[in-house]
Parts: C-alpha cells; sequence; structure tokens
C-alpha cells in the first residue's frame, strides 16, 4: 500500500477520520464463538488474516493488547501508528526486512501468553500466497492459530498488489472466525499446520458473497 504523507500528518489527519469511518461501519460476526472461547480461557491466539482485510479486521479487535507483525519500510510505519492508537503491540519486521527478528519477538509475545496478528501474504504479496513463518511462531510460541477474514458491501479497493479493502461510510462488515487449531511439534505438525491454515483461509475467503460494490482507486 503506498501512501504519500509524513507519519506526523497521518497520526494528525487521516488517524482521527479513519476512526470516525469505523465507527459507522454495521459488523455482523460468523462463528465468533469459535473465538471468544479461546480469548476468555486467556490462550495466547496467532491471528491469520490476509493483508488486505487488515484493516476492518484491526478495528474489530481494538484495544485487546494484541501484538502485530508490521512491516520495516516507510508504509510499515503509518500501520503501525494507526494500531497503537487502537491498543496493539507492535513487532517489528517482516517476511523481506527483519523477518528473523520478527519471528522471534512474535515467539516471545506468545511465550509471554499475549497474542499476535500476521497478515502472511504482506507485505508485498503475492496476495493470499501464505508464507510458512506464521506457523512457525505458533509452533514455537504454542499459540493457537485463529483464522480470521473480513469483506464488505461496498468498500474502495486500493490499486495495490493486495488490493487493500476500506469499507465505506455505513458498510455492512462480515467478519468471519475458522475453525482454530494448534500446530503439533516437529516436522509432520508444521506441514499439517501449514495445510490447515491454507485450506481454513480459502475457505473463509473463497467467495467475497459481501463484496458487491467495491471501487477501485489509486
Amino acid at each position: 500500500m503506498r501512501v504519500r504523507v509524513s507519519p506526523a500528518a497521518a497520526r494528525r489527519v487521516i488517524g482521527p477520520l479513519v476512526r470516525a469511518l469505523a465507527s459507522s461501519w454495521r459488523i455482523h460476526r460468523v462463528h465468533e464463538e469459535r473465538w471468544r472461547v479461546l480469548y476468555q480461557a486467556k490462550r495466547p491466539l496467532v491471528y491469520l488474516l490476509w493483508h488486505e482485510a487488515l484493516l476492518p479486521l484491526l478495528w474489530q479487535h481494538r484495544d485487546q493488547g494484541v501484538a502485530i507483525v508490521v512491516s520495516e519500510a516507510r508504509d510499515g510505519q503509518y500501520l503501525n501508528d494507526l494500531a497503537l492508537s487502537w491498543g496493539y503491540r507492535a513487532v517489528r519486521g517482516s517476511s523481506t526486512r527483519g523477518g528473523i527478528r520478527a519471528l522471534l519477538g512474535a515467539v516471545r509475545e506468545l511465550q509471554a501468553g499475549r497474542s499476535v496478528a500476521f497478515t502472511p501474504d504482506g507485505p508485498r504479496g503475492p496476495r493470499r500466497e501464505l508464507k510458512p513463518g506464521v506457523i512457525t511462531a505458533a509452533q514455537r510460541g504454542g499459540g493457537v492459530v485463529v483464522p480470521i477474514h473480513a469483506e464488505a458491501d461496498r468498500a474502495w479497493r486500493l490499486d495495490s498488489w493486495d488490493r487493500f479493502m476500506i469499507p465505506q461510510p455505513l458498510a455492512r462488515v462480515r467478519i468471519t472466525y475458522g475453525d482454530p487449531f494448534e500446530v503439533e511439534p516437529g516436522e509432520s505438525g508444521f506441514t499439517e499446520g501449514l495445510e490447515r491454515a491454507t485450506a481454513s483461509l480459502a475457505e473463509i475467503s473463497r467467495t467475497d458473497a459481501c463484496r458487491d460494490g467495491a471501487i477501485a482507486i489509486g
């Protein structure tokens, strides 16, 4: 996602505008009980979501102390600032820059009993192609993987590699939770976890049923 304003300007202007926009969304949650029972039990969770759906999902899980893996590229600074203003913690790094540091930071968060959110196709794609670092973090940190996806009936889509989604004012946003799972030890556990994560994300994002009014911008 290409943004051409300074981080300071984004904090002063864009942040409040995005909050006002998000406050207008009408959110419908599907299979929320899959996540909530784990959250109430204070299990460390690994939220697994495509980069394009990040904005409404950040809003949905704000003020829960979740750590989010943020790119060290400049665009990651905007996301970092927005996430911090919504009650998130930052783990800096990505699959292309600072990847090892980000992985270790995520594992430490999970081992401390905190939750982490990953966009496994970020920061530059390919779109909806899952990179395996999230499964490594879940396995080493003992986190429960929770696949999650969001769609909107009316949204702007950026002209970017991920077609980043910004639901329009008063949009109906559907958030769907997949079946949670734990990653078992060893190579076979890793392989099975990767297969389950891929299949679950594909299942909950297969039919973009709510997205019938997307407008490309950029």
